[in-house]
């Protein structure tokens, strides 16, 4: 089983670069990008592949989008940023848009997936110690094995990823991990009353597209509810269109009690990420605890309005439900001893490599690369398959026939 990877020197000069000058906290596919419109990316060869990792869902409207970038256009030659010191003509017809978009009170603007996932974890502290009348200091959040919210260090504290933890302590305490997809764990672990908020990830996109049974999110909001409990719904990498419904949660009607987006909210053109909730929550929080520079700067806001419109207008997330059936049906129509099996929902999706080669999933990766399409592994065994919403039929058929091929580097 071996890959014939061939490098151009233009390729070896930028990879050398980012080696040479560049922190190696990242072990990427050999490719060096430069150009992308829709569902394709570019090489600085000029070789053209299909994007199936989306910038981890971050893509969904496509590369590049047209509205989209030319909304970042408009809006970066007249203001692109005041902080929050004064306000602006675009963060207030934002935060309308998107509270009515999403249906929840209010929002805070943030910029970064992380950032809004420690945004989202102090608001449930700040409510359950204003709100629910927790002893300061004594608050305890769920997360669940196998989580991924991000890499700072309280995120990192509560991550069951070793690599993630060691040696970047002390860290942070005030978390509790549960089996994943495991409604009794959950309630075992609701019965402490210092509990204030479960985070969770709809999918568990980082783990492998990992799927929960249904029901489980319905009956996990439920348990939340009876025990007074913040159920705070992590969708920077499943919302907004990416698994077939708006939000993750839509699948069993659960309304988060904390909303966390990111990535998508900006088609991929800049950092935008956002915290909803309601006044209750939200409000805990008074002016000087807590903000953003960039958070909910001029720029972010209109290229967001234009990142949600176009999932509407565009029909992306009837789009996505109906490419991630094709896909699923087609993948698991593939006879090869080494697809263990597929799953996901909407255009979030991973297949699984039976194979004793511990590489397997890298070296078919670095085929599929030759072949034309690009996509990661995760957890060494497992392939994440998330192109834009954009994907055609006849695209998701090429696609499917790309990855069967590429199969045969197995053997």
């Amino acid at each position: 089983m071996q890959s014939t990877i061939t490098q151009s020197e233009k390729t070896a000069h930028y990879i050398s670069l980012e080696e040479k000058f560049g922190a190696h906290n990242y072990h990427p596919l050999p490719v060096v990008l430069d150009r992308g419109e829709g569902v394709f990316v570019w090489d600085v060869d000029g070789k053209r592949y299909y994007d199936f990792l989306s910038g981890y869902s971050a893509v969904n409207q496509g590369h590049c989008h047209p509205i989209i970038t030319q909304a970042l256009i408009q809006q970066s030659q007249q203001l692109t940023l005041t902080s929050r010191a004064f306000y602006n003509s675009s963060l207030g017809e934002y935060e309308k848009f998107i509270t009515s978009y999403l249906g929840y009170d209010k929002v805070m603007p943030m910029n970064s997936g992380a950032e809004a996932v420690e945004t989202a974890i102090k608001l449930c502290r700040k409510w359950a110690y204003e709100v629910k009348g927790i002893n300061e200091s004594d608050a305890i959040i769920i997360v669940c094995d196998g989580n991924f919210h991000g890499r700072t260090t309280t995120i990192i504290s509560f991550s069951t990823d070793e690599p993630s933890r060691k040696n970047f302590g002390p860290l942070t305490t005030g978390f509790i991990s549960i089996p994943y997809n495991d409604i009794n764990s959950l309630q075992l672990a609701l019965e402490n009353k210092n509990i204030a908020g479960f985070l969770v990830e709809p999918i568990q996109g980082e783990a492998g597209v990992l799927v929960p049974d249904n029901g489980y999110l319905s009956q996990a909001k439920l348990l939340c509810e009876k025990n007074n409990v913040l159920f705070i719904a992590d969708e920077i990498q499943t919302g907004l269109g990416r698994t077939g419904k708006l939000l993750a949660c839509d699948y069993e009607n659960v309304r988060p009690d904390i909303l966390v987006l990111g990535k998508a909210l900006s088609g991929g053109t800049m950092p935008v990420s956002a915290v909803l909730a309601d006044d209750e929550i939200m409000l805990t929080i008074k002016p000087g605890q807590h903000g953003s520079t960039f958070g909910g700067n001029p720029l972010s806001c209109k290229v967001a309005i234009a990142a949600l419109q176009v999932l509407k207008d565009e029909n992306l997330i009837e789009n996505a439900a109906t490419m991630g059936e094709l896909f699923r049906s087609k993948i698991k129509e593939i006879d090869s001893k080494y697809l263990n099996l597929v799953r996901g929902k909407g255009l979030l999706n991973a297949i699984v490599i039976n194979h004793s080669d511990k590489d397997a999933a890298w070296n078919l990766c670095l085929e599929l690369k030759e072949n034309n399409l690009l996509a990661k592994p995760t957890h060494g065994d497992k392939i994440r398959f998330a192109p834009p919403l954009t994907i055609t039929k006849d695209q998701i058929l090429e696609c499917v026939e790309i990855i069967k091929v590429s199969l045969n580097i197995l053997d």
